[in-house]
């Protein structure tokens, strides 16, 4: 009823006879909100790979494995995928044997600036929008850590601004004991203040509010509670930010923190590892629908995840090729299942997540990219030969068909070669 009121005294200041146009002027174009979030395909950046050596404040192996200044070795490793580094200016001996090929087993340190702005040139060329550059809460009590990620972003503000991305801060809030005081001290302390990236013109803005991204709000083992995230959420939205948060896939039916979940501003849930075949994938687009129309209902902006396959048998001893990509169709489908639902947004789960085996970037196609003394998962673990970047084309290819430049299509026109 009260709507109705506001439309029918709208039209009643209508009826008002308006003064003659003068059409010698130049008409009055409003300013539409700048939108880098949505309507965009943005991906995770973990920039989190060290290397010994490198010259960075951690300057020993990181993420790769091994042990402080001893490289990764046959059996001492923590990463899934072996990465392409040819077009990498620095790398780094590993304790490997040499690849298939004959060349020198070498990884990258996410350090080196020409790796950070080969990595945003790929995303530029393969038509990728934004970028979300994780900031690891945990590490930030650590001053060798929290300059080695100050660094990374530093870096990535560079990158981004030179190839005209866009790209925002995601924290992360696992194992953060203190976020909710923390986090504001972080934002404003060096985000905003020492670092000041959020003046960049390639920093991401929606509504024309500098995006900020908490990711683990509501996860299982992630600190916390309702009323800390309610607070943190609204201290971000009152300093004049857009915030995104990362939630578990069952954030509807959460009724402890669903309180917390409708102030934010965009709702991102989780859904590596929730689902493995295609029926499961179409099976889950009903709970995308759902949460869609759940987030309408609040006006708030949805922003599903996807993931080209997954495994960490190299970590965490779990199976080789547990997810399989299946070259490029079990990422394809849930890009099809996104379009079918009319959502236009997309979070890519990872860029250079070699790890859990989900990264997009450019990896080894096959044994001739690897080590001969350790397994590696190959882009052509599933019996297709891909290209090193094939998976970057075909999240340019999901990012174009959810914008609807190209056709709707169930099989994905992203060639593997």
């Amino acid at each position: 009823m009260f709507s109705l009121i506001l439309i029918m005294s709208s039209c009643s200041k209508k009826m008002v006879v308006e003064e003659p146009v003068d059409t010698t002027k130049a008409p009055v174009i409003p300013q539409l909100p700048i939108s880098d979030v949505v309507g965009k395909v943005v991906v995770g950046y973990q920039g989190w790979f060290v290397c010994s050596g490198d010259n960075s404040p951690v300057n020993r192996w990181i993420h790769w494995g091994g042990n402080g200044a001893t490289p990764p070795s046959p059996g001492h490793q923590t990463f899934e995928i072996w990465p392409d580094t040819r077009e990498f200016t620095n790398t780094y001996q590993t304790g490997y044997s040499a690849l298939g090929n004959g060349k020198p087993a070498k990884l990258y340190s996410a350090y080196d600036s020409q790796v950070v702005n080969t990595h945003f040139s790929w995303m530029k060329q393969y038509g990728i929008d934004c970028a979300a550059i994780q900031r690891f809460g945990s590490e930030l009590t650590d001053p060798v850590f929290k300059a080695q990620r100050d660094g990374v972003l530093t870096k990535v503000k560079s990158a981004a601004e030179n190839t005209e991305l866009k790209f925002y801060v995601m924290y992360d809030i696992s194992g953060w004991d203190n976020f909710q005081t923390a986090i504001k001290i972080d934002w404003t302390n060096t985000i905003t203040g020492t670092l000041n990236v959020t003046a960049s013109s390639a920093y991401a803005k929606q509504n024309g509010k500098p995006v900020v991204c908490i990711w683990g709000i509501g996860s299982n083992g992630r600190p916390g509670s309702v009323d800390a995230y309610k607070d943190v959420i609204s201290w971000f939205k009152l300093k004049g930010c857009y915030v995104i948060i990362g939630t578990p896939n069952n954030w509807r039916t959460d009724t402890t923190n669903f309180p917390a979940y409708i102030t934010a501003n965009m709702i991102s849930p989780w859904t590596v590892g929730s689902y493995k075949y295609d029926i499961e994938i179409d099976n889950y687009s009903n709970t995308l629908y759902n949460d869609n129309v759940v987030c309408k209902q609040y006006e708030i902006d949805f922003q599903p995840v996807v993931f080209p396959g997954f495994a960490w048998s190299n970590w965490n001893g779990g199976f080789k090729n547990d997810f399989p990509r299946r070259h490029g169709d079990f990422m394809w489908r849930q890009f099809a299942q996104i379009k079918t639902k009319n959502i236009p947004n997309v979070y890519v789960a990872m860029f250079d997540e070699f790890d859990e085996g989900t990264a997009i970037a450019k990896a080894a196609e096959n044994a001739s990219m690897i080590p001969t003394n350790q397994y590696f998962l190959t882009l052509d673990a599933d019996g297709v030969p891909c290209s090193a970047d094939f998976y970057l084309r075909l999240t340019g290819d999901g990012a174009k068909m959810i914008k609807g430049t190209i056709p709707f299509t169930w099989n994905h026109p992203t060639s593997h070669q």
